[in-house]
């Protein structure tokens, strides 16, 4: 990987992928015990009643468990829960000072406009996504949107699909392995996504995905401890 990419403490390496612990309030504990994981992830849309007044203080307690943070607000669009435009800006907003990245949908062009700069000058990462929900698009419609993200000035560009079947997930390797260079993190939901976790990391994917308990993504998602095993034993230093 040509270009050095951290978030927070952690450094990212194409052959050496990082994993995430997702979750929202309800993990909260979970999350900052949560054994295996290099990363966090704080899903402010799962909280039960998502404030921005509140949102700092559920950082904070992420950040005294010695990981770096990555504070997301998904959009319903792309798998999130419902939430006005207006509350997702002030979320971001409120966490951004108190989280090491953050994770905004490419598809929210306005929003990725105005948080990117201001991340970028405070320091922080930038991962911009997208997420099929239903499908996995031709490999140039995602090597497209690769493009766009890194147009609209991301660090690391997500791309999730929902793989059916081994076709689906070759896709999303080649992939990968094509942008590998150009900090890209690949996985699936659906039934070949649990078998992405371990196979696009092994490509390039800087990082991959895993709950504490609830998950996160609709399909796929694998528990942290299993999936660090997994890596540990496939993947050795």
């Amino acid at each position: 990987m040509a270009r050095r990419l951290a978030i927070g403490s952690v450094q990212l390496s194409d052959r050496a992928p990082r994993i995430v612990a997702a979750g929202g309030e309800a993990d909260l504990e979970a999350l900052v015990g949560a054994a295996g994981a290099d990363l966090i992830e704080l899903r402010a849309d799962l909280c039960e009643d998502p404030r921005p007044e509140t949102l700092p203080a559920l950082l904070a307690r992420l950040g005294a468990g010695g990981r770096p943070v990555i504070l997301t607000a998904r959009a319903a669009a792309e798998g999130g829960r419902p939430l006005e435009e207006a509350r997702r800006r002030a979320l971001y907003a409120a966490g951004l000072p108190h989280a090491d990245a953050i994770d905004v949908e490419i598809a929210s062009t306005a929003l990725a406009a105005d948080l990117v700069p201001q991340a970028h000058a405070a320091g922080k990462t930038v991962m911009l996504s997208a997420h099929a929900l239903h499908a996995t698009p031709p490999a140039a419609a995602l090597l497209g949107l690769v493009d766009r993200a890194e147009a609209l000035g991301a660090d690391l560009t997500k791309l999730v699909t929902h793989a059916r079947n081994l076709g689906d997930l070759r896709v999303l390797l080649e992939v990968t392995l094509v942008a590998r260079a150009r900090g890209i993190v690949t996985l699936a939901t659906g039934p070949a996504g649990p078998l992405s976790r371990v196979v696009l990391p092994a490509a390039g994917s800087l990082l991959t995905y895993g709950h504490v308990g609830r998950p996160t993504a609709p399909s796929g998602q694998l528990p942290i401890a299993e999936l660090a095993a997994l890596l540990r034993r496939l993947l050795p230093p």
